[in-house]
């Protein structure tokens, strides 16, 4: 059985720094947002999500910049997912301080370009976006398959 979930991921820069959050104790950090559920439009999962986990209101989601597909195996399971990447701005939070989560499973970091490697970026293909391509003007596409 396949399964492809959808998902609107937030790339929010502050004074140099990109937010990441991870389940906490996990290896893996990926950028805010989540799965988009049924006839929901991405930007607005994006500003929900950020909403539910940071509790942050006037979230702007701006551009879209790209998409990510991504495909793994975890505990003898294939998953494969679709990241819808926009540009993020958030009110009220900003580095060194990380955003506190609603979400007890859930912590947020800031980090610079250059360490997003170090700290496990997930889908992958993000690292090479954020670090070279944020400024392009057409929409990014990577993919790990």
């Amino acid at each position: 059985m396949s399964n492809t979930e959808y998902l609107a991921r937030g790339v929010c820069f502050v004074d140099g720094y990109v937010l990441l959050v991870r389940c906490t104790g996990a290896a893996i950090t990926f950028l805010p947002g989540g799965h988009i559920d049924f006839g929901e439009k991405a930007p607005d999962c994006l500003s929900r999500e950020i909403e539910e986990e940071l509790a942050l209101e006037n979230t702007v989601v701006d551009r879209f910049l790209g998409a990510v597909e991504h495909k793994w195996e975890e505990s003898g399971v294939e998953h494969h997912e679709i990241n819808l990447v926009f540009e993020l701005r958030l009110s009220g939070t900003g580095p060194p301080t990380p955003p506190v989560s609603r979400e007890g499973h859930l912590e947020f970091l800031w980090a610079k370009p250059k360490e997003l490697a170090r700290h496990n970026l997930k889908p992958s293909p993000l690292i090479d976006y954020i670090c070279n391509h944020m400024q392009d003007e057409r929409p990014y596409w990577g993919s790990t398959l």
